[in-house]
Order: structure tokens, then C-alpha cells, then sequence
């Protein structure tokens, strides 16, 4: 750490102000650095190392690993070159390099050692050709990124042949083949048939983590046999596997003497001189290591032994009951020497009162070690209470290939909390410190992401890296921080239940009293009400527990409601000014924000005011909100303000006056984690680390929101458990659209006889009633229409209808612990069956049904959007044959109850026989009878696997398991639909791989939507097509569909992934306009800010995408991305590639563009405020040249960019989010900013593509809206549905209708029928009136504003007498709320 301090890079007064608003707090920043004596100016000591140097991430270079022999005796140099993926090897390196040239008779030594990150800067790369020309030796290891390995392969090729000898160790195939020692080559590494190649083949269907762990199996047998062969050729082979040894032996005696082995067998100069070189120094592969004891140990009892000798620590330590915490340890780090980070953990560990055991493995698979040291191989339990990994990497796979399953296997086996912390890699110290972005985007994909697929939690970075030597350091404050909380974890298990803790925190969102306890698609109170019960039943203390959830409401939020004349929530704790300051370190950084506490937030103007309920041992609390939803200044504000003192003070009262012992987060989603503060990687100077403090965390999270759950995860360390989104049904058909369906009914059975014209008049002024003449073209009333074109008119009415009919919406709202009934589960089911999946050999049923008429599918689904009524009315024949043989598949299944009985006893009686299967019974009796047996038993069978999986319940288990300190197995999040892994619920969500995306597959689907969408446009607009589409990519869907909208971007200007070996897609190939057959459109994408944490390298991809594109020497009317970005260089001065700059999104620790938040809270005067709003949160572009920089405001670039788009686009992937059902979507929308923007003034086209079902849409947004309206606020089957839920439905309610206003806001696309029909609905019926009134009247008086606002905003246009209706039931809820007319 000294080091550390003792260089401080000074900056000039004038650059002081680009420090970000985190880093100038540095009296947190650097909290965790030894104080220096005069501190007076420290504020200028550190700069964003990002606006320095090459706008990389990393500022450190090749000389501080240069050491150049002094050679007064005039002896041969031997030139060594290496490259490492990280730096433990530096300090030994130059140790043995040193100690050689000191004591060394016949040669000496030069050595010079680049970092792979570094070859990412131009000079440091031309630095490290240079070197190579006179290289006698080149050495690599772990050398895994794809783009710098092709950079390394290039740089050594050219001088392999001329070089003495090169060494790879376990890198890319394209590294490893660079190994040439005398006759040993690796050249045909992946083709050859000897063993030893063969060990480098893809094996998918092998367990082992890939070939390193093979290698070292290789290393430990191969020297004793290749002794014994004679030829040069195993001479060579022997050399390479001892040189591995020695590598792996990392020790500087070790580096010695396989320095000289190389360099005496294989440089010409040193030919002939006896060059003496002593064997490696072997050390375990696996084992247990302390820093106190004498050697390694190969045995836990043994070691255990040792540790109750010990005389250096006090007797508590050696008390069984001391908590017992396992730590995984890389060998490279022990045997290096470069291992004090490791040393300080275990040394606080052991100061905290905690015994240790630190385990290390030498391969890249620590399943086996973590089995063998840490479960007592007697009675089969875990000997530790948790476990935390200091390597960051996966636990099988290290940074090559990951073996999940056996990792979860293992972990499972083990059945503790496993932490990954991670130590720096990439950056320096200061570079993390002063980095936005935080942690190296490469680092968060291979340490962050793949160990979440393993279930790790909390990347905590616990050691800094020293720029000058190398070495990691621990970083004291974090260390503490990971002790603390590994202890915690590891304390849930010790701890008695009737003990035990536990604050739920439940949000209140937008902040108002009708929406305490809000969770996307969660009944909140009905959920807590169930877990009370089910933890009161298994021995945790809940008292006074009130009869009923309602009741809970009550308690909570007083007299629920409706009656009640207090105008606060309970209030469950008063904190004193003093005692806030006392118990809350940072509360002077909120000052910046919120001046002296107590703020008039939370507070009563002398305390801060905790809102909740305590029930035993079990507190209910009211999470405040942000704080600045209500200031139309503070919104505009281009970076999040702090949270303010109440929100401290929240979590100061958890964690020290209440002492939770774990803080249960009740539901999608709070405001902890998106508090400002780096992306992933932060200080104790980041927000939400300072608020989570040292309490675990458990987090009930929606199963399809998996972006969000893994910001919470990382950003507030959360172990986030999946719950189900309500089961899903077919919206069916009411009022007007009902009758429209029957008119078409009795068209088909008439449509020959004379009355055929007079029913396609009555579908038409029905369709016109039914406001379908936005949809659809009718003709003109009494017009004569030939019988063909009365098909079609009624063909497309038909197809509309099916359209509404068959969307899919979730019903009501979920209950934690409550799984669906299997009748709730059959639209599910339908829809799971309504999907082709060929990398399982599955038919979608309307593929083998429509096969069975000798159609495709594919083109039924394209006559019927054509509305070619025989196709129409064979797709309802398919869609009720589908649903048909799904439901008489379930109805076989269940009992008189409804429940699942035995799924896998019935399948297997099911499908033994034939003839009797359910859905062959079923379909004999429709035109499908000849449908293909064998096909639908295996989609059957397929079916009854998820069948079981969505009635499964483990919602409570999975959290009873975390509050008992115990492993929660890991599963993706995302849609049930597409991917039945996400089911059953309750299991610990993880995003995917970030660098796994876009697959081939969601390539193939993009190139159709986009085909489709440039199709829509150009019909739309004279046949041109558009020369710039603005759009936005969010992180759940890229997750849900494997990137299909990335891959759109791609496809709109002509470029494709480019997977490596690994199957890790990390570069774009151009393709030809030859083959693209269009002109290359150019792109503004809007990623959100959750998309921008979670997947920055595609970032990165897609702005090296745009730039490549930019600079293609072709036609500018075929290449608008070139086209445009010439102007706007010109214009203002730039290079083309910044004027390229199209990746944009909000500043680092920053979220959305805030005009949710006004929208949400009526606080905005006029459209032009939001669009501000749009431009100043949304403007920060992310840089491929300077990634280190991270995200930086490029307004002028954005508004040029956003002024030539002729259409906005966004997608839709699961049927549970539609684009009312968020404030989300209309946040992203530009439509009504660019129409602002353009020169002429031109209303860009507005797109949505759907991708909710096989048959993907791409609609207008105003017919998404409309389809949204009948579907889900207007239709009552999705409104009884929700006021099911009592008071949480009410809500439900007005949230669509705020986002209906969000949507006129943004994009002026809502007609207004949907006002009129929703007033209609929800306030002219006075039965439908007084029940909102009285369940919900808070949520009740929103609804009335909205419509009033709606109004007064010019967006809805009524007679005087609604308005006068609405603004007399306003005062009078108003009343009722205020508890005058009791």
C-alpha cells in the first residue's frame, strides 16, 4: 500500500472540475488509504485517470517490468518477452531475472513483460513488436480476450520462426499454436491425432474444465515416460512439460532455473556451455495454505490439528465455536509470493473471531478441492459456515471454459453461502478509484458473470494491484467490509431461528400512500402475509401477527386507507439528528444534495422518521423513495443526486437500533441499487455500499427481470430469489368485439346465400363502434363489394379479432408460495407448445398440425396477417386444435382439486399406450386427425417436463434455505415461454454470459425483423427507405431473446458477430452490399442504463461496429451511417469516427431519463421539459477508442444524430410487459424529441416489433397502444383480474392509465376513444366507481387527476359534463382520504 501513496500523480488546478462529482468526495474515496500527515490539498493528488494518458483502462507500461543486465563481463544476453493475462508473475520474474544476472557465469539476462490488457494501447503494442525483433525467448500464459490474443498470434508469427523458442502456456488455440521448443511444435494444435493434441479439442461433452486441468494431469506423468524415448522429438515434448513445471512452480527459483533449462538447450550462443539447472521445486496442486504454517497440507484433520496448536491466536479461535469460514485461493498467487492480499484477509478473518480454512488448486477446477477440504467425509456436512472465493473466477473453468452444472453440483453438496470477491486485474488501484465505470468491463464479464452463473455472490474487490511492481495489495476498508459480511452470511446458519432477525423492506413507488407496497406483478402484503405465517410455523419469533393480509395493510399503513385521518404512515422509529450523524459515517456526503439533515424528507423537522411495523423479531419497513421525483429542476439534472437523509437513516435504523440479521427486499424493485456510485466494482465511497452495510441480503425478484436482479446483486449484493409472474390467459373478446366475432361466425355459414353483403355491413359499423378503423381499412358504408372483396374485408376484421383474442396477459397478481393450478397453466402451455425448437428436436404443435393439411406454417401465419380469410380462419382452427389437445392433456393430469398429481407417474402411463393419449384422442376428432404420433409424443413429453416445473414451489423454501445461511441454487431469469429453465421459481437469478451474445439464432430472428421493419417503413413513406432509425436496447430483453435486438443494430448497418473459439463474440465481420441488398441504415441506439452495465463489451462491439462502417470507402446513398457522419464531422469540427458516436446512454451510476418520474408524478409543465429532460440524461456516448473513459457527453453529436431519424423502434419480448405495463418504455421514446429535432419538422414513424409469439409483428406504435388498451385497461377479464387483488389491483389500474399519458407525452400516438372508453369503464359505471373508491382511494384520486391531466393537457377531448364529473369526484375522494366525511 506504501507504494501506493508515496507517488501520487498530481494534476493541474484547470482539469479539476472533469472529476466526478464520486471522486471529489475524496474523503471517503481514499478512506481506505493511509492517512498522510498534510492532507490540506489532497483533493488534487488523483485524477480521472480516464481523461490522462491513452483513454484506456489501464496507464501502466512495460518498463516497470524491464530489467536491462548491466554485463560488465561482456557475456551473451539472452532477450526474454512475456506476456500475462495478470501480474503476479512480475515481482518474481524480476527476482529471478536479477538474482541470475548477479550470480551468472556464462550468460546474462534482459527481460522485458507486458500485461495483455496493455496491447490494447497503440504505443504499447508497436513498444511490444519492437521487443520481439531481437527476442531470443517469447513466454504468454492465460492469454484468453480474443482481440489481443489475434494481436499477440500477429506480433509473434512474424518473428517465430527467427526466435530461439516460444512458450505458450494455457491460452486460445490460436496462442498455443505458437509453441515451437527445438522439434516440439504445436502448429497443428486441434488436428493432430496424437493424445497429446487431443487433449486441446472442444470437448463440450466432458466434465473437466477444459485443457489446462488435462495439461496438469499431462505435467505430472509425462516427464516420467518420456525419459525413456530416445528421439530428439520427446526430448523436445519432455522440455515443454518441465518448463510448464517450472512455470507453474512461479517461485523465482523456479523462474531461475527454467530460465536457464530454455536458454542453455536453445540458444545458439550458449551452445556447448554447460548451463546447470536444478529440477522444479514441486509444490502441491491442491491443498491448504496459511500464511503462520509450516508447510502445505494435503489433509483438512491435519491441518486442523496444526490450527489447534497454534500460540499466536487467542483460545476463542480454537473453540468450537468459533464460526469456520472457507476461503478458494489461486496457487499461482502462493507459490509467486505475490500473496499479501490473501495473507490480510485471513488475518482479519482471523481478528474478527473467525477460524479459516484457505484452500488453493493449481488448475482452473476447484470442485474437487472444495469437496475434499471443506465437507467432513464422514458425516457428509459442510465443516464451514461459508465459503468465499478470493480467485474471482468460476469455480470450474477459471477463464477459459466454465462447467457450470459441476460447479452447482459441488456447491450444492457443500450447501453454504459462496461469496466471490475479486482482486484487481486489469487496473491499478487508482485507475478503479478514479474509474465511473468501476470495475474493467472484461474483468466484470470473465469475475463478475460467470461466477454468478455458479450462484457467487457480492463481487466485493478486496485488493488493489501496485503499478510499479505488480503486486495486489489488500484494500483494508473492503477487506473489513468482505470479512464482516462472509461472517454474517456464514452467522445465519449458527443462529437459532427464534433469534434470528429479519427486516422485510417493502417500496412505495411512485411515493404516495396508495402505492406502499408496490412490486411489478406481486400481491406485496398477501406475499409478506404468507412468509409471516410460513416463518412463524418454523420457529422464527412473529408476534401479534394481525387475522388477515388486509389487516396487515392496516397495521402497516394505518387504517388502510380509506378511513383513516393521520396523514402518515406508522411510524416505527424516531432518529434523533445526533444519533443519525453518529450511526451513518457518510451522512455529510448527502449534504452536497440535501443540506444539513433532518431534510424535510422523512422527517417531522427534528427527527428522521423510520415508516414501518415490528412484529417480534420481524420488522415490515417502507423503503423512501428517491427523494427528487417531485422537482422538475432535479430531474433534468444529467447525474442522480445522493440518496437523501431519511434513505440513510432507513438502513442506519435496520442494520444498528433494529440489528437485522439479513434485510428481505419484498419484490421488483426498490431504489438501493441504483443509488449513484460505480457500475459494477464499488468503493465504500458508492452509494449503495454504503447503505447495504454489513447485512445480508435477500431479494424477492420477478423470474423475467433478470437485467434488473443482477444490477441488485452486484450493485447491493443481493442473493435475488425468483418469483412467478401471474399465469397467463388469453385475452379473450368482450362487448362490441365479441359481437364482432359472432357476426363473422354466422358470415362463414351464410356468406353464399343473399345475406352475405348485408352481414359484412353490420362487421363493418361494428368494426367502425369498436374503433377498428384505425386498425383495419373499411369501406365506405353501403358500398358494393364483390364476394372476394367482402373475404377480405372480413378476413382482416377476423384477423384483428384473432389477434386481440389470442394476446396473452397475466391475470391477477401473484402470490408468493401461491403456484398456479394446472388449469391456470395451460395458456402457458399453449404457448410453450407454439414454439419450433430444433436444438432439442421439438415441433411446435402448429407446425406438426398445420404439416398434417400440407402446409407450413410460416406461410399460414403470413395469409392470415394478410387477412386472406381461409388462412385466417385455419390459424383459429390451429390456435383452439392447440389448445384443445394441451388442456385435455392437463385435465388427464390433475386431480378433482385442480392440482398436479403426479406428473411423471401419469406421463408415463400416458404415453405408454398409443391410442388412448389424451391429445391423439383429442385431435381425432378434428380435421388434425392424422397428425404425426411421434412428433407430438416428444413435444408431450416436453410439455409434461414444464408442466411439472410451473406447478412446482419452492418460492418459500429457496428463502427459508437463505435465511438459514444455506446455498440457493442458481437458475437464468428470463421468459418461461422461450426458456423453461427459468421455472420452477425460487432460484437464485443470473443474467448469461455477456459475451456469449447475439447466438446465431437471434441473429436469424433479427434479420427478419428488421427485413420486415424497412419493409413497414418504406411502405410507409413512398418507398424510401429510412435513412436513420433511433432505438434502444434494454438489458432484460437481450437476455430474454439472447440478443436479438444487438443483433438488430448489427443488421440495420450491414455488419455480423464473429464468435471465437470459445464461443465468445468479441468482433463483427462487414458484409457486402452485394449481399445486404440495401443501403446500410444508420442507427441512434438509446442503451438503458441497466443494459449498460450489465452488457458494456457489446457496447464497446457495436461502437467499433458503427465506426468500421463509417470509414467503408462506398457510396453515400449506400451508406447513410458514412453519409451522415460526414456532415456532422464537418459541421462541427470533429474526426469521423466521433462524429460516428451512436452508442449512447446515461452517465455512469445513473438511470433513465427521469421522464417516468415526472410523468409518474405530474411534475412537468411541458412536453419540451421532458424532451430536455431525454437530451441531458441520455446524451453519454460510450467510446470504443477510449473505453477506460467510459461514459462521456456528447449532446451536440446525439441531437445531430437523433435529427436525421425517420423512424423510433423499440421491441417487445414476453408477453407479461406490454408498453403500458411500464413507465420504461415511453421513457426510452424519442418520437415526439426527434420530430423536434429534424429540420423539416417531420413526425418520425413510430415502430414497435413483437416477438412475443412464433409469428413476430412489427406494428406501429399507435396500433401497439390500441391492441394494449383492448387487451389489458379495457378488457375486463384483465381488470377483474386485478381488483381481485384488492387493493394492489386498484393501482395496477391507474399505473396503466399514467403510462397511457406517458405515451401521449412522448409520442402523441394514443387516440383518444382509449381515454373516453377507459372513463367509461372506470368512472361513468358507479358500481365499478365505488369499488376503486373504497379498496384503494388513494390509488383512486390518481386515476381521477390523470384524467383530469389528460384533459388539461390536450391529449383527451370530452364533453364538459365528464370533466365536471371527474374534477366533483376528485373533491370528493379527497375528503374521504382526509377522513372529513366519516
Amino acid at each position: 500500500m506504501a507504494s501506493l501513496v508515496s507517488s501520487p500523480f498530481t494534476l493541474p488546478k484547470s482539469k479539476i472540475e472533469n472529476l466526478s462529482s464520486i471522486s471529489q468526495k475524496h474523503r471517503l474515496l481514499h478512506s481506505f488509504l493511509p492517512k498522510k500527515p498534510n492532507s490540506k490539498n489532497t483533493q488534487k493528488k488523483f485524477k480521472c485517470a480516464a481523461i490522462v494518458g491513452n483513454g484506456l483502462f489501464t496507464q501502466t507500461t512495460q518498463e516497470v517490468r524491464r530489467v536491462v543486465p548491466e554485463n560488465p563481463k561482456g557475456l551473451p544476453t539472452v532477450k526474454i518477452v512475456y506476456v500475462v493475462l495478470e501480474a503476479q508473475y512480475q515481482s518474481s520474474l524480476t527476482a529471478a531475472v536479477q538474482e541470475l544476472n548477479r550470480t551468472g557465469e556464462l550468460a546474462s539476462y534482459e527481460v522485458v513483460g507486458y500485461l495483455v490488457e496493455e496491447l490494447r494501447d497503440v504505443n504499447a503494442y508497436k513498444s511490444f513488436c519492437k521487443d520481439l525483433e531481437d527476442a531470443n525467448i517469447f513466454i504468454g500464459s492465460l492469454i484468453f480476450v480474443e482481440e489481443l490474443a489475434l494481436k499477440v498470434k500477429a506480433a509473434v508469427e512474424k518473428e517465430r520462426d527467427r526466435m530461439d523458442a516460444v512458450l505458450v502456456f494455457p491460452s486460445m488455440p490460436e496462442v498455443m499454436r505458437l509453441n515451437k521448443l527445438g522439434s516440439f511444435s504445436m502448429a497443428q494444435l486441434g488436428q493432430s491425432k496424437s493424445p497429446f493434441f487431443q487433449l486441446f479439442k472442444k470437448n463440450k461433452s466432458s466434465s473437466s474444465a477444459g485443457f489446462a486441468d488435462s495439461m496438469l494431469k499431462l505435467v505430472q506423468t509425462l516427464p516420467k515416460v518420456l525419459k525413456y524415448l530416445p528421439s530428439d522429438k520427446a526430448q523436445d515434448a519432455r522440455m515443454y512439460i518441465l518448463s510448464l513445471q517450472f512455470w507453474l512452480g512461479g517461485s523465482p527459483d523456479n523462474l531461475g532455473n527454467f530460465l536457464k533449462m530454455v536458454s542453455g538447450s536453445y540458444v545458439p550462443a550458449l551452445k556447448g556451455m554447460k548451463m546447470e539447472y536444478s529440477d522444479p521445486v514441486l509444490f502441491l496442486d491442491t491443498g491448504i495454505w496459511h500464511p503462520l504454517a509450516p508447510r502445505m497440507f494435503d489433509d483438512v484433520k491435519e491441518y486442523l490439528n496444526w490450527y489447534g496448536t497454534r500460540r499466536d491466536t487467542n483460545e476463542s479461535l480454537k473453540s468450537n465455536d468459533a464460526p469456520i469460514i472457507g476461503l478458494v485461493l489461486q496457487r499461482s498467487h502462493i507459490v509467486t509470493g505475490d500473496e499479501s492480499h490473501y495473507v490480510a484477509v485471513i488475518m482479519e478473518m482471523e481478528a474478527r473471531g473467525a477460524k479459516v480454512i484457505p484452500i488453493f488448486a493449481g488448475g482452473l477446477d476447484f470442485s474437487g478441492p472444495v469437496e475434499k477440504y471443506f465437507i467432513d467425509p464422514v458425516t457428509k456436512k459442510p465443516m464451514v459456515n461459508s465459503v468465499v472465493s478470493l480467485t474471482g473466477f468460476a469455480l470450474v473453468g477459471g477463464p477459459a471454459r466454465q462447467d457450470h452444472p459441476r460447479a452447482i453440483e459441488a456447491l450444492m453438496k457443500l450447501d453454504v453461502p459462496y461469496i466471490v470477491a475479486l482482486p484487481l486485474v486489469f487496473q491499478t488501484t487508482e485507475e478503479w478509484l478514479n474509474s465511473t465505470l468501476g470495475l474493467h468491463p472484461i474483468q466484470v464479464a470473465l469475475q463478475v458473470a460467470l461466477p454468478e452463473l455458479d450462484g457467487g455472490m457480492e463481487p466485493i474487490i478486496f485488493a488493489g494491484r501496485d503499478p510499479r511492481t505488480g503486486k495486489s495489495h489488500a484494500l483494508h476498508k473492503r477487506v473489513e467490509q468482505l470479512c464482516t459480511r462472509a461472517i454474517n452470511w456464514g452467522k445465519l446458519r449458527r443462529k437459532t431461528k427464534t433469534d434470528k432477525r429479519v427486516a422485510i423492506t417493502v417500496f412505495s413507488f411512485p411515493p404516495d400512500k396508495g402505492n406502499v407496497g408496490t412490486a411489478a406483478y406481486l400481491n406485496v402484503f398477501a406475499s409478506i402475509y404468507s412468509v409471516l405465517k410460513e416463518l412463524k410455523n418454523d420457529g422464527y419469533f412473529v408476534e401479534n401477527l394481525p387475522e388477515t393480509a388486509e389487516a396487515l395493510i392496516e397495521d402497516v399503513i394505518h387504517d388502510k386507507e380509506a378511513q383513516f385521518n393521520s396523514p402518515n404512515l406508522n411510524i416505527a422509529y424516531k432518529m434523533g439528528v445526533r444519533e443519525y450523524q453518529k450511526l451513518t459515517t457518510y451522512s455529510t456526503a448527502l449534504e452536497e444534495n440535501w443540506g444539513k439533515p433532518p431534510g424535510n424528507l422523512n422527517s417531522d423537522g427534528e427527527n428522521l422518521l423510520v415508516y414501518g411495523k415490528q412484529y417480534g423479531n420481524v420488522f415490515i419497513g417502507v423503503q423512501p423513495t428517491f427523494g427528487y421525483e417531485g422537482d422538475p429542476m432535479r430531474l433534468l439534472f444529467s447525474k442522480s443526486a445522493s440518496p437523501h437523509h431519511g434513505f440513510a437513516a432507513y438502513y442506519s435504523y435496520v442494520e444498528k437500533i433494529f440489528k437485522a440479521d439479513a434485510v428481505l427486499h419484498f419484490g421488483t424493485h426498490g431504489s438501493l441499487e441504483f443509488m449513484p456510485g460505480k457500475q459494477v466494482g464499488m468503493s465504500d465511497a458508492c452509494f449503495p455500499d454504503s447503505l447495504i452495510g454489513n447485512i445480508p441480503n435477500v431479494y424477492y425478484y420477478a423470474a423475467n427481470n433478470p437485467s434488473e436482479a443482477t444490477i441488485a446483486k452486484r450493485r447491493s449484493y443481493a442473493n435475488t430469489i425468483s418469483y412467478l409472474t401471474p399465469p397467463a390467459e388469453n385475452a379473450g373478446l368482450y362487448k362490441g368485439l365479441k359481437q364482432l366475432g359472432e357476426l363473422i361466425s354466422s358470415y362463414q355459414s351464410l356468406k353464399d346465400s343473399g345475406r352475405g353483403a348485408q352481414i359484412v355491413s353490420s362487421i363493418v359499423s361494428t368494426a367502425r363502434q369498436c374503433n377498428l378503423d384505425k386498425d383495419v381499412d373499411l369501406p365506405e358504408d353501403g358500398a358494393e363489394l364483390s364476394a372476394s372483396a367482402r373475404d377480405l374485408v372480413v378476413g382482416k376484421v377476423y384477423s384483428k379479432i384473432m389477434e386481440i383474442e389470442s394476446r396473452l396477459l397475466p391475470c391477477g397478481l401473484h402470490v408468493i408460495g401461491e403456484p398456479p393450478s394446472a388449469m391456470e397453466a395451460v395458456a402457458t402451455l399453449v404457448n410453450i407448445a407454439a414454439l419450433d425448437r430444433p436444438e432439442e428436436g421439438i415441433f411446435s404443435l402448429p407446425t406438426i398440425l398445420s404439416q398434417t393439411l400440407g402446409r407450413e406454417i410460416e406461410d399460414v401465419y403470413r395469409g392470415s396477417d394478410k387477412g386472406i380469410l381461409k388462412d385466417v380462419e385455419l390459424l383459429k382452427q390451429i390456435t383452439e386444435a392447440s389448445r384443445g389437445a394441451v388442456y385435455s392433456f392437463v385435465e388427464q393430469s390433475t386431480n378433482e382439486k385442480g392440482q398436479v398429481v403426479g406428473v411423471g407417474n401419469k406421463l408415463t402411463s400416458i404415453l405408454g399406450f398409443g391410442i388412448n393419449e389424451p391429445w391423439v384422442k383429442y385431435l381425432s376428432d378434428t380435421k388434425f386427425y392424422r397428425a404425426d404420433r411421434e412428433k407430438l409424443r416428444i413435444l408431450f413429453q416436453f410439455l409434461g417436463e414444464c408442466l411439472k416445473l410451473i406447478v412446482a414451489d419452492n418460492e418459500l423454501g429457496s428463502l427459508k434455505q437463505a435465511l438459514e445461511g444455506k446455498y440457493v441454487e442458481p437458475g437464468p431469469g428470463g421468459d418461461p415461454i422461450r426458456n423453461p429453465k427459468v421455472l420452477p421459481t425460487g432460484k437464485n437469478i443470473h443474467a448469461l454470459d455477456p459475451q456469449s451474445i447475439p447466438t446465431t439464432a437471434a441473429m436469424q430472428s433479427a434479420m427478419v425483423v428488421v427485413d420486415r421493419l424497412l419493409e413497414r417503413q418504406k411502405a410507409d413513406n413512398g418507398g424510401k427507405y429510412p435513412e436513420t432509425v433511433a432505438l434502444v436496447l434494454w438489458g432484460t430483453d437481450n437476455i430474454k431473446t439472447y440478443g436479438e435486438s444487438l443483433a438488430q443494430v448489427m443488421w440495420m448497418i450491414g455488419v455480423k458477430p464473429v464468435a471465437d473459439t470459445i464461443g465468445r463474440v468479441n468482433r463483427v465481420e462487414i458484409v457486402s452490399l452485394e449481399e445486404l441488398g440495401r443501403p446500410r441504415v444508420d442507427v441512434v441506439v438509446n442503451c438503458s442504463g441497466v443494459f449498460r452495465d450489465l452488457f458494456i463489451n457489446q457496447m464497446n462491439l457495436l461502437d467499433r461496429a458503427v465506426k468500421m462502417v463509417a470509414e467503408l470507402d462506398e457510396p453515400e446513398d449506400m451508406n447513410y451511417v458514412r453519409k451522415h457522419a460526414l456532415e456532422q464531422a464537418k459541421t462541427l469540427g470533429v474526426e469521423v469516427r466521433e462524429a460516428a458516436s451512436r452508442i449512447f446512454s446515461n452517465a455512469s451510476g445513473s438511470y433513465s431519463s427521469n421522464v417516468n418520474l415526472a410523468v409518474e408524478n405530474s411534475t412537468w409543465n411541458d412536453e419540451k421539459q421532458l424532451q430536455d429532460m431525454y437530451l441531458s440524461r441520455k446524451s453519454f456516448a460510450f467510446d470504443s477508442d477510449a473505453p477506460g473513459v467510459g461514459m462521456t457527453e456528447k449532446r451536440k453529436i446525439f441531437e445531430m444524430a437523433l435529427s436525421t431519424a425517420d423512424a423510433t423502434f423499440q421491441n417487445l419480448d414476453s408477453s407479461e410487459i406490454s408498453l403500458t405495463d411500464v413507465s420504461h418504455y415511453f421513457d426510452s421514446d424519442p418520437t415526439n424529441l426527434v420530430q423536434g429535432l429534424r429540420k423539416d419538422g417531420k413526425k418520425p414513424s413510430a415502430y414497435i416489433a413483437d416477438t412475443t409469439t412464433a409469428n413476430a409483428q412489427v406494428r406501429t406504435l399507435s396500433e401497439t397502444v390500441r391492441l394494449d388498451a383492448r387487451t389489458k385497461l379495457l378488457n375486463p377479464k384483465w381488470y377483474e383480474g386485478m381488483l381481485s387483488s384488492g387493493y394492489e389491483g386498484v393501482r395496477e389500474i391507474e399505473k396503466r392509465l399514467t403510462n397511457t399519458v406517458g405515451w401521449s407525452a412522448t409520442s402523441g400516438q394514443v387516440d383518444n376513444w382509449v381515454y373516453e372508453e377507459a372513463n367509461t369503464t372506470f368512472v361513468q359505471d358507479e358500481e365499478m366507481l365505488n369499488r376503486l373508491m373504497s379498496t384503494n382511494p388513494n390509488s383512486f384520486r390518481k386515476l381521477v387527476q390523470t384524467f383530469l391531466e389528460a384533459n388539461g393537457r390536450g391529449y383527451w377531448e370530452t364533453s364538459e359534463e365528464n370533466i365536471e364529473r371527474l374534477k366533483q369526484l376528485y373533491s370528493e375522494v379527497e375528503d374521504k382520504i382526509e377522513g372529513v366525511d366519516r
